[in-house]
C-alpha cells in the first residue's frame, strides 16, 4: 500500500505529534513507497536509533491503527443485527501502559501528562447512533459483556462459571449496548405485520415492545373481599419449584424475543404467599424488572423488598372517596391506603393508585384525584369488567363515559398525577389534534402481546380482567403459548377495529367487550365513539 507522509499523519496524528515533525522525518526517512502504514506500531517498536522516544508510543500507535480501521468499517453499522452482536467496528487493544485513552478525549491531556506502566485494555469503536469515534478504557463489565457474546454458551452457564448472577450479566450487556460496544437486535414482539400503515405515519415506539411483562398471580389468598373482584375461585398457590421453572422460561423467552422482562407480582395479595421473598429474589437475580400490585403492608416489609430490589412501582387500589371505597373494599381500607402512600414515599418507592370505573364512582374520580394530588405519583383508572363479583355493579353508559372523558382530560391540565390509560382516551386526543399515547399497555390493548397473566396453578390468560385462557405453563412452554392460535386471536383484536386509524394504540378493551355479552373477536368496544371524528 503506497502512502505518503501526509497520509501517515492522517492515521497517526497523536503519535506523530508526540514525536514531532523533525523526529518523524528522521525516523521515516528512507522508508520505501510501498511501506504499509498499518505496520507503523511494529516499525516504532523496532527502532533503536532513537532511544529517547517514549516507551508507550508502540501501544499508542496500535490504538491509532484501530481508530483508523474503525472509521473505515462504520458502514457496517447501517443494518440492525439479527441477534445480539459485537459492534463490527470494535477492537480491544491490550496495552502495557495506563492512561493512553486520555490522548483521545474531548480535550488533550496537559503537556506534562505521562502514562504509567501497567496493563490495561482499551476499546475502540464507532458509536452506532452518533457515529462518533470512541476510545475508552475498558471496564471489567465491558469485557464481561463481550465475553458473553463471543462464548457459545448460555448465560446460565456463564453465570455459573463466573460465580455471578444473571442480573449481573444482563446489566453488563445493557451497559455495553448503551455504550455502543454491543448491538441489540430489533424486538421480536411487534405489530408490524398486524397494523396496516401505508403512509408510515405510526411511530415505531407504538409497534414494537421493548419489555414483556408477566402479570403473575402467585396466590389467590387475599385479605380483602372486594365487591367487584374478578375471580374468587380456589386455586393452589404456585410452588417454589414451579416458580423457578417459570422464571427460567420467562428469561429464555425474553432473550429469544430481544426484550426486557418484567414480573408484576400480584394475586390475591402476593405478599401472602409463603415464599414471596424467595420468588421476588429469584426475579431480581435473573435481572427482571419487578413491580407489585397488592394491598398496603408494613414499612418493615417495604424495607425488605427494597433490600432485594427497588420495584418499578407499587400499585394499590382506591374506588372513590372514603365512604364509597370502604363500601367496595372494606371498612378502614381508605385510611390504610392513604397512610401506606406516605410510607411508600418515605421508602422512595414509586406509588400508583388504580381505580375501577363504574357508574357509581364516576363523579368521584376527579375529587379523589384532587385529594391525592400530593400523596401519590400516579393515579388513573380502568373501566369495570362486569365479570365475577363485578357483574353486580353497573357500568357507565357510552354518553356518560364520553362526558367523563372530557372532564378527565380537562382536569389533567391542572393535576400532574392524572395519567392516561384507557384506550378510549386516544379517540378524544385524535379529535382534539393532540399527540396519541400508548393506550392501556403502551400498544393499545396489550392482551397476549406485551403481557400475559399467569394464574397460581399455571393457567395463562391473555388478560386477567376476564376469562381468556391461552394455555398452561406446566404443560406448554411460554413460547408455545405465546405463539399459539389462541394468543394470536387476542392480539388481533375485534374485526370491527381492523383498519381503524388508531388501532395501534387502541383496540378497545376486550374485557369490557366480553363482559357486555359481545363477541370480542368481532365487536368493537361498546363505548367506542370513533365515528364522531368523521
Amino acid at each position: 500500500m503506497a502512502m505518503d507522509t501526509d497520509q501517515l499523519n492522517t492515521i497517526f496524528p497523536v503519535t506523530f505529534k508526540i514525536i514531532g515533525a523533525q523526529g518523524v522525518k528522521q525516523i521515516f526517512q528512507g522508508v520505501p513507497d510501498q511501506f504499509d502504514p498499518l505496520s507503523v506500531p511494529d516499525f516504532l517498536r523496532g527502532q533503536t536509533m532513537f532511544p529517547d522516544l517514549p516507551g508507550y508510543l508502540y501501544d499508542l500507535a496500535s490504538i491509532e491503527v484501530h481508530t483508523y480501521l474503525a472509521v473505515q468499517r462504520q458502514e457496517q453499522l447501517a443494518t440492525p443485527p439479527a441477534r445480539l452482536s459485537i459492534n463490527p467496528t470494535l477492537a480491544i487493544v491490550e496495552t502495557a501502559w495506563q492512561g493512553l485513552a486520555d490522548f483521545f478525549g474531548p480535550t488533550l491531556p496537559p503537556p506534562n501528562f505521562a502514562p504509567e506502566q501497567g496493563r490495561q485494555y482499551i476499546v475502540i469503536f464507532m458509536h452506532p447512533l452518533t457515529r462518533k469515534l470512541q476510545v475508552l478504557s475498558a471496564s471489567s463489565l465491558d469485557l464481561l459483556a463481550v465475553k458473553i457474546v463471543v462464548e457459545d454458551r448460555s448465560r446460565q452457564q456463564i453465570a455459573q462459571s463466573e460465580q455471578t448472577t444473571l442480573r449481573t450479566l444482563d446489566h453488563a450487556v445493557e451497559l455495553a449496548i448503551v455504550k455502543g460496544l454491543l448491538l441489540k437486535p430489533l424486538s421480536a414482539i411487534s405489530r408490524n405485520d398486524d397494523i396496516f400503515d401505508p403512509d408510515q405515519t405510526i411511530l415505531p415506539k407504538f409497534l414494537a415492545a421493548e419489555t414483556f411483562t408477566l402479570q403473575w398471580h402467585i396466590t389467590q389468598a387475599c385479605d380483602l373481599h372486594c365487591k367487584h373482584c374478578y375471580d374468587r375461585s380456589q386455586r393452589r398457590p404456585v410452588t417454589r419449584e414451579e416458580a423457578d421453572c417459570i422464571m427460567d422460561q420467562l428469561y429464555d423467552f425474553c432473550h429469544a424475543r430481544n426484550v426486557h422482562g418484567q414480573i408484576s407480582f400480584t394475586g390475591g395479595n402476593p405478599l401472602l404467599h409463603e415464599n414471596f421473598f424467595e420468588l421476588y429474589q429469584g426475579a431480581a437475580d435473573r435481572g427482571f424488572m419487578t413491580a407489585i400490585l397488592g394491598n398496603p403492608t408494613t414499612p418493615e416489609i417495604l424495607s425488605k423488598i427494597k433490600m432485594i430490589q427497588l420495584p418499578e412501582f407499587y400499585q394499590v387500589s382506591l374506588e372513590g372517596l372514603e365512604q364509597h371505597n370502604d363500601y367496595i373494599r372494606g371498612q378502614g381500607h381508605f385510611s390504610r391506603v392513604i397512610q401506606f402512600l406516605k410510607e411508600l414515599r418515605e421508602a422512595g418507592i414509586y406509588s400508583m393508585v388504580m381505580l375501577t370505573l363504574t357508574r357509581d364512582n364516576l363523579n368521584q374520580v376527579l375529587p379523589l384525584a384532587e385529594f391525592l394530588r400530593s400523596q401519590v405519583d400516579l393515579f388513573t383508572f380502568n373501566r369495570l369488567s362486569a365479570v365475577g363479583e363485578g357483574a353486580q355493579l353497573l357500568t357507565p353508559t357510552k354518553e356518560e363515559y364520553l362526558t367523563f372523558l372530557h372532564e378527565f382530560s380537562q382536569a389533567q391540565q391542572g393535576n400532574p398525577i392524572l395519567a392516561n390509560k384507557d384506550n378510549m382516551i386516544n379517540i378524544l386526543r385524535l379529535q382534539e389534534d393532540k399527540p396519541l399515547f400508548g393506550g392501556c399497555a403502551g400498544f393499545g390493548c396489550g392482551a397476549a402481546f406485551n403481557f400475559v397473566s399467569l394464574l397460581p396453578d399455571g393457567e395463562v390468560q391473555a388478560c386477567r380482567k376476564f376469562n381468556s385462557p391461552i394455555g398452561n405453563i406446566h404443560k406448554q412452554t411460554l413460547a408455545a403459548i405465546y405463539d399459539s392460535i389462541e394468543a394470536a386471536s387476542y392480539r388481533k383484536g375485534p374485526k370491527q377495529c381492523q383498519g381503524c386509524v388508531i388501532r395501534h394504540v387502541c383496540g378497545g378493551c376486550l374485557a369490557v367487550i366480553d363482559s357486555q355479552g359481545l363477541d370480542r373477536t368481532y365487536d368493537r368496544d361498546p363505548c367506542c365513539f370513533i365515528e364522531a371524528t368523521a
